[in-house]
């Protein structure tokens, strides 16, 4: 590698530090023993961390970051007077497959600032997905970012060699993108995604016809939405997410705390710090709609339309709801087991097997792994006792479940800098 292919590597991996829907699951892809490399497990590459606490396995970078576009909160945005780069295809490939081989990476992830048109730009990371592919005959993890815009045969053209593949909402509400990126709009963003979609189904049905097709997508499709740059509230945010997940091919939305990278813009925010427990609330919030069959708007319905950042999403909503409390433990459905907080999706499934061979009481519910401290609050089993919200208020098991030690200013805050 040359001192100048280094310098455009440090400026571009960077540059794609913000993006944070570079998922590494979802696909198995085996070394038929021609190849170089292999994509095992489907459950996730990662075996470093970063001092974030983030896992590294990919090769995160950007083709270029030079950008048409001149987004508000974006750091690559046009206006911005900052250091730029861009690598040829051929740089792209040798850098991952030099750093395959000497174990640094599991795989790619490559997104683009959008240069000429989206089509050039697409044109371009299709070839070096099809040129490790084909070859390199590279076997790892490929994940590739869609150009909103792109035309639906270079979409398609990626999607043959790429395990997953996403497109960025950004923002959630057309009137806020529009707002802070006049140049784009949603349906851009949408078109893309259909073509993925459709995609991946028609790979699903010739699957049923033919013993033999080639791979679209295994591991579907991601997208990301900017938390706090924009006026939106929870409730939009999960809403739109809510929408995305109707899609049959959407695997993941991540959502990623604005950092202010753009403070001149009178249009943004004026954040000293990202909203991280905003960020990490609406991930409990999506693994609630995933998993807990909890709909976006219980979670965050139009009286409160933003989470309450003091606790989890899924006690809010018990402390604004105790006329559905206490829950009987030994006859209630398992889809109201799963509504009380401390119980999990592996522990109610286990209540709702334990109960039919014995009565259920709170030392088997321990054993199962129940958070007793807080679920006793909203159960009867047994001989259980203790105060239920029923019996007392939800502001007086609110203050027993949130007291806490100050931890400064705002202990619900962490503190990064990002300077």
């Amino acid at each position: 590698m040359t001192e100048a292919t280094l310098e455009k590597l440090k400026i571009l991996a960077a540059a794609a530090k913000y993006d944070v829907s570079c998922s590494s699951s979802g696909t198995v892809r085996r070394n038929d023993g021609k190849g170089v490399g292999n994509t095992v497990g489907g459950v996730g590459i990662c075996h470093s961390f970063a001092a974030d606490g983030r896992c590294i396995a990919l090769l995160k970078v950007m083709l270029t970051n030079y950008c048409m576009y001149d987004c508000a909160y974006c750091i690559n945005r046009r206006s911005n007077d900052i250091p730029r780069a861009t690598l040829s295809v051929s740089e792209v490939v040798d850098i991952t497959m030099e750093f395959y081989r000497r174990n640094y990476i599991e795989g790619l992830f490559l997104s683009s600032g959008v240069v000429r048109n989206p089509d050039y730009t697409m044109e371009r990371i299709a070839r070096i997905a099809k040129d490790l592919r084909r070859i390199h005959r590279f076997n790892g993890y490929i994940h590739l970012k869609s150009i909103p815009g792109a035309s639906r045969e270079l979409v398609n053209e990626a999607g043959r060699y790429a395990d997953r593949m996403s497109v960025n909402i950004e923002i959630p509400r057309e009137q806020s993108l529009k707002y802070l990126a006049p140049e784009k709009d949603h349906k851009s963003v949408y078109e893309p995604m259909g073509f993925i979609r459709q995609g991946v189904l028609q790979c699903q049905e010739d699957k049923k016809k033919m013993r033999h097709v080639p791979r679209f997508v295994p591991g579907g499709q991601s997208t990301q939405m900017i938390v706090g740059a924009s006026p939106d509230t929870d409730r939009d945010i999960l809403l739109t997410s809510s929408a995305l997940y109707s899609m049959p091919t959407m695997r993941r939305v991540y959502y990623s705390g604005y950092v202010s990278v753009n403070q001149y813009d009178s249009r943004l925010p004026a954040l000293k710090q990202p909203p991280l427990v905003r960020e990490n609330r609406l991930y409990q919030a999506d693994w609630l709609m995933r998993f807990y069959q909890f709909k976006a708007e219980e979670i965050a319905d139009e009286s409160n339309p933003n989470l309450d950042l003091e606790v989890d999403p899924k006690l809010g909503w018990a402390l604004r709801h105790p006329e559905a409390f206490p829950v009987d433990i030994n006859r209630a459905p398992y889809e109201m087991i799963l509504r009380v907080p401390g119980i999990g999706v592996k522990s109610a499934a286990l209540i709702f097997s334990a109960r039919r061979y014995r009565h259920l009481n709170s030392s088997h519910l321990s054993k199962i792994g129940v958070a007793m401290k807080r679920a006793k609050y909203f159960i009867t089993c047994g001989e259980l006792v203790a105060p239920s919200i029923a019996d007392t208020s939800p502001e007086y098991v609110r203050r027993l479940l949130t007291a806490r030690k100050s931890r400064g200013e705002n202990p619900l805050q962490l503190s990064f800098d990002f300077s």
